[in-house]
């Protein structure tokens, strides 16, 4: 008998358009166990955008953590409920994609069912939506617990497909007694492992897809293996191994901390930040100065390696100074050229490019208008990957990147399915770890950790 889960989502607005955020919520039905909690601020929106955002927050979360489940909806918005039931049509053409949206993000037929309920017992998901604006930060860490609980759940659970075993502790035969998060989480400077360290690995896959936007949680995808990346797919390789399975001695791995750039006057307002090249906001030398005292007390890094845009350089060049190294640019790591969206945001371009925008969201392979597709962009950051390893091999190196690139390596080290660009929330500043084998496994150790930000 499949597993029921729960999904409450409800949207908040200030203003109608006003300020406006979703918070969601995945609970197990039998046990009445919270399984992941989301909450996002969506700038200025109205309040039915935030309730299908919340709506495609919470089911895709669900997705990810069983997509065997049956899964019943409960809102508090009697439009929604009615619309996603098929009783009524869905008219608005700001609404329309994001129907779309919600109908895909749990893609199995009938799979979902909805029920309206009263407010006062949606209590939850409406807290979980006004955490996130009047506490952002909060917000960003119950979205980052959530991730990574998905990434294990995920990872467990292609193990088990694999023939896997990870109750193993997700060690090699190599290395039977270390533990990941001593080995590669990196270490605040109160001396304590901090952020997400998860033992969420996979073989590399070949070419695959990535989508994200600058701050936004829409995520990114990718495939690769040691060797350069062809051409975009969509999905994890069929050969798929899991890190910790047998393997021969392949010695040290060559260890990725990946670093995203600090904020820019575009981040705040959760805009398009591609090709375009603005320079870091008072808040984001912050962060990097931050960041960079943070590495310095980790030490064991033996080379920088930057995005060549300016927001990139900056916060590479300050952990350079802090560590006494020098930057190397490589263009394989910037952002995805977001053409003619570049610098608006979300609800700009759905109102001036409505067709582009929704066939955008439709597929990886579809670029913005005068700008680059997220399948283009996997190709071009796994090359841009393979050949660090190649010139970094065994080696400890600090990539300084943006979201879409960012995400990439790390779908490509779980080996996860294309739904999970949507489900991966990279901060300003933010570390990631991802280590490389020398026979093509990956393994990510830490994901979205802001821990220096916060001490």
């Amino acid at each position: 008998m499949a597993r029921t889960l729960i999904v409450e989502a409800d949207g908040a607005s200030r203003g109608n358009p006003g300020p406006a955020s979703y918070g969601a919520l995945v609970a197990d039905a039998a046990s009445g166990e919270v399984l992941a909690e989301l909450a996002e601020g969506l700038g200025v929106v109205t309040n039915n955008v935030a309730e299908y955002r919340g709506l495609i927050a919470g089911l895709s979360a669900a997705y990810a953590l069983d997509p065997g489940a049956e899964v019943e909806v409960r809102m508090d918005s009697k439009l929604a409920v009615q619309q996603m039931s098929g009783v009524w049509q869905v008219k608005h053409p700001a609404i329309r994609p994001l129907a779309v949206q919600a109908r895909t993000a749990f893609p199995r037929a009938g799979a979902v069912s909805y029920t309206w309920v009263p407010r006062a017992e949606n209590k939850r998901a409406d807290a979980l939506a006004n955490l996130a604006l009047d506490d952002p930060e909060a917000a960003a860490a119950k979205v980052a617990e959530a991730q990574t609980l998905i990434a294990v759940t995920r990872a467990a659970r292609e193990a088990r497909e694999a023939g896997g075993d990870l109750a193993s502790g997700g060690q090699g035969a190599d290395e039977p007694n270390r533990s990941p998060a001593s080995e590669s989480a990196l270490v605040s400077t109160s001396g304590a492992t901090s952020g997400a360290s998860s033992e969420a690995s996979s073989r590399s896959s070949s070419g695959s897809s990535t989508g994200s936007s600058s701050g936004s949680s829409t995520g990114s995808s990718s495939g690769s293996s040691t060797g350069s990346s062809t051409g975009a797919t969509t999905g994890a390789s069929a050969q798929h191994q899991p890190s910790w399975s047998p393997a021969p001695d392949m010695g040290p791995p060559t260890t990725l901390l990946l670093l995203r750039h600090g904020a820019t006057a575009l981040t705040a307002e959760r805009r398009f930040s591609g090709a375009g090249d603005p320079e870091l906001a008072d808040t984001g030398l912050l962060q990097v100065a931050a960041v960079a005292r943070r590495l310095a007390a980790r030490g064991g890094i033996d080379a920088i390696v930057a995005s060549p845009l300016q927001r990139t350089v900056q916060t590479a060049q300050a952990a350079a100074d802090a560590l006494g190294l020098e930057v190397e640019t490589d263009p394989g790591f910037r952002e995805t050229d977001f053409g003619l969206w570049d610098g608006h945001s979300f609800a700009e371009v759905r109102e001036r490019w409505p067709e582009e925008h929704s066939a955008w969201l439709a597929s990886t392979a579809v670029a913005p208008p005068g700008g680059e597709s997220f399948d283009a962009v996997t190709v071009r950051v796994l090359a841009a990957r393979d050949a660090l390893l190649a010139r970094h091999a065994r080696r400890t190196v600090l990539v300084v990147s943006h979201v879409t690139p960012i995400k990439t390596l790390i779908r490509d080290a779980l080996g996860a399915p294309p739904e999970s660009l949507y489900a991966m929330e990279l901060s300003a500043a933010s570390l990631s770890v991802v280590t490389c084998y020398a026979d093509g496994r990956s393994s990510m150790r830490l994901f979205n950790d802001t821990a220096h930000l916060t001490g």
